[in-house]
């Protein structure tokens, strides 16, 4: 499979679907047949278009289909003591049906499921032939780890401020649709400029644009300005690129090994992850495919209700950076600094295929979950996601 056609339409709008969605018998396939499976891949077919077993096995092994950086974890791990709890009872309901845990882990080809409280495991359980050390592809879920790092720059001095200009960092967008743009702009994909996130049209930006960071960032610049920036949302992936562009060019260091230094190792992650690559000699993708350990997507959360300080209290975020970071924007109310928000202070990072990671601050949970959904986006599988973290957050309540 070559690079090109691998990354070939990642992000989070993709407009696959079109009317009622039902899902199909989650797959099980052992890991020891990743490699078979893997080698037989069609050459021409992209990471959104595997099916059944050629999709499990690409979204634990990307690093055997991609150029990939390591994220490296440190000797010190972050201990997540067991609590377990009693979900037999739970219930949530979707158009008037009601379904239990065990139904949501079928329907939606929930590859590992971890549930949070105050920093303890209440609930974890792996599927479609998944365990604790498997990595799997976060899609767009990196796009919010991206922010914390622009966060962690801000803090070390590297970036000045979110209202620096962009071109401040990437002096090849002088003289283009980016000029007057600022980093705080993109990280509410409000840059004002013009971009198709289309995946049903070939002509598409998303599915024309080059994966090379410079060629990106030529094309990105010569779009045309269709609002000013600041006052319109408009989903872009390829926006999100840059935003780590402006992180490595700051700190003068690739995003696996910033990430490494500031979060992974420091705040104990047990396992190295990997991070999709522009290719052999590039930088990461901003908007795309950390690969981590399951656990290790709860522990951010748990980074996240720390307000991104360490045990030993050195601030790795800024003060009040992620109360920042999940204020609406002017553009979009449901939208921060590259996170998703909903109600009461919760928010989330999501990834296509059912990534997620989602935060409750007020009652210290962390639901992280990783799947392999049938087709990227949909509005059923989104359905049941959304109505069983409510009801685990209602259960934990009680």
């Amino acid at each position: 499979m070559t690079v090109r056609n691998l990354i070939s339409g990642l992000g989070v709008a993709v407009t696959l679907l079109a009317g009622t969605v039902h899902a199909e018998a989650p797959r099980y396939l052992d890991p020891a047949d990743d490699e078979a499976v893997l080698s037989a891949l069609d050459g021409d077919a992209g990471l959104l278009f595997l099916e059944g077993d050629a999709q499990i096995a690409a979204f634990r092994n990307i690093d055997a289909l991609a150029p990939v950086r390591q994220v490296a974890s440190g000797a010190q791990v972050r201990s997540l003591p067991e609590a377990a709890r009693d979900f037999s009872e739970l219930r949530y309901e979707v158009n008037g049906e009601q379904h239990d845990l065990d139904h949501f882990m079928r329907h939606n080809h929930v590859g590992g499921l971890l549930l949070l409280l105050d920093g303890d495991i209440v609930f974890e359980r792996y599927g479609l032939g998944n365990s604790r050390a498997t990595r799997w592809v976060s899609f767009s879920v990196t796009k919010s780890v991206v922010s914390l790092l622009v966060g962690a720059a801000i803090e070390e001095g590297y970036i000045a401020s979110v209202d620096d200009p962009v071109t401040d960092y990437l002096p090849q967008l002088r003289d283009s649709a980016y000029e007057g743009v600022s980093i705080r702009n993109v990280l509410q994909m409000a840059s004002g400029t013009d971009w198709n996130e289309d995946y049903a049209d070939p002509e598409s930006d998303v599915a024309s644009a080059p994966s090379d960071m410079l060629d990106l960032m030529r094309f990105l610049g010569a779009k045309p300005r269709l609002a000013e920036p600041g006052a319109v949302f408009n989903y872009n992936t390829g926006e999100t690129n840059l935003a780590g562009a402006i992180v490595r060019a700051a700190v003068g260091n690739n995003l696996g090994a910033y990430l490494s230094r500031t979060i992974w190792q420091p705040w104990g992650m047990e396992d190295d992850a990997t991070w999709m690559a522009h290719g052999p000699q590039g930088g990461e993708w901003g908007g795309c495919c950390i690969a981590p350990t399951l656990r290790d997507w709860g522990r951010l959360g748990l980074f996240l209700l720390a307000d991104g300080v360490l045990d030993d209290g050195t601030r790795v975020l800024p003060e009040g950076w992620l109360s920042e970071s999940m204020t609406p924007s002017a553009a979009a109310d449901y939208y921060g600094y590259l996170w998703w928000l909903r109600s009461e202070g919760r928010y989330f990072a999501v990834g296509i295929f059912g990534q997620a990671i989602y935060v409750d601050p007020e009652a210290r949970l962390i639901i992280a979950v990783q799947s392999a959904w049938p087709q990227a986006t949909s509005e059923v599988f989104g359905a049941h996601r959304d109505a069983f973290f409510a009801a685990v957050a209602a259960t934990l309540a009680d």
